[in-house]
């Protein structure tokens, strides 16, 4: 086993988990500048994939009867025509261009959340179109949550559904990011194995991911978090 990797690994998952399980948002764009240290892009992909179907899956099962199928049907085929492109892109481009583009993605999201007041309307088309580019950016970079929540937040009003559709929504992307991840070939078993090791942190992270919420001040740590997810676009654009 390359310990080097298995470190990086266990660190990234859970940083990244651990933020995604506390404020819901930014966990792989949390945990990919920190895999991309030991690992090339694809690898990484991989692995945030694999622990996101755990995550997605058992939060899909305790959301269900909260989560809007109207508007998950709406984006489910233009989320799989989005990830499959964005697999193709993955398997063929070079990696140095992936990681800046990584980077001006992270660059970008902060911007948004940073200065974004009005929130973005939609119509069918607009939706539809959004579904391509979120399932894209999924594919490439699992990074399609902050598209997608520009698609929910225009058919779901109340914040429950809110939460639960978007939690449906990323596990859908992520039901067909994995297959198709293994069929390209970027996943394969030695994955899996590393997986099983890094597990017990991906667990951890949930856990403690979960207490923190209770007692942390959120905004105080989403602006921290937004610092943090700065600094790691910039190295990886520059």
């Amino acid at each position: 086993m390359d310990i080097d990797l298995f470190i990086i690994l266990t660190i990234g998952i859970f940083i990244g988990f651990y933020v995604q399980t506390v404020i819901g948002f930014a966990g792989s764009l949390m945990a990919l500048p920190i895999l991309l240290f030991g690992m090339q892009l694809p690898d990484a992909i991989a692995y945030i994939s694999i622990f996101y179907l755990f995550s997605n899956g058992f939060l899909i099962a305790k959301e269900w009867q909260n989560i809007d199928k109207k508007i998950i049907l709406q984006l489910a085929i233009t989320s799989i025509i989005g990830v499959i492109l964005g697999i193709i892109v993955l398997t063929f481009s070079k990696p140095i261009l992936l990681k800046k583009g990584l980077g001006v993605f992270i660059l970008l999201y902060v911007a948004y959340i940073s200065f974004g007041k009005k929130r973005i309307k939609l119509n069918k088309g607009g939706v539809a179109s959004f579904g391509v580019l979120a399932g894209f950016f999924s594919g490439v970079f699992s990074t399609g949550g902050p598209l997608y929540v520009i698609c929910v937040e225009n058919s779901v009003k109340d914040i429950k559904a809110f939460r639960a559709t978007m939690i449906g929504t990323l596990g859908l992307v992520t039901i067909t990011r994995v297959p198709a991840l293994a069929v390209s070939g970027i996943l394969n078993f030695s994955h899996l194995k590393m997986t099983l090791l890094v597990f017990p942190a991906f667990l951890f992270a949930q856990f403690l991911g979960k207490r923190t919420f209770t007692i942390i001040n959120e905004q105080l740590f989403k602006k921290f978090l937004i610092v943090l997810l700065c600094v790691s676009g910039l190295v990886l654009t520059f």
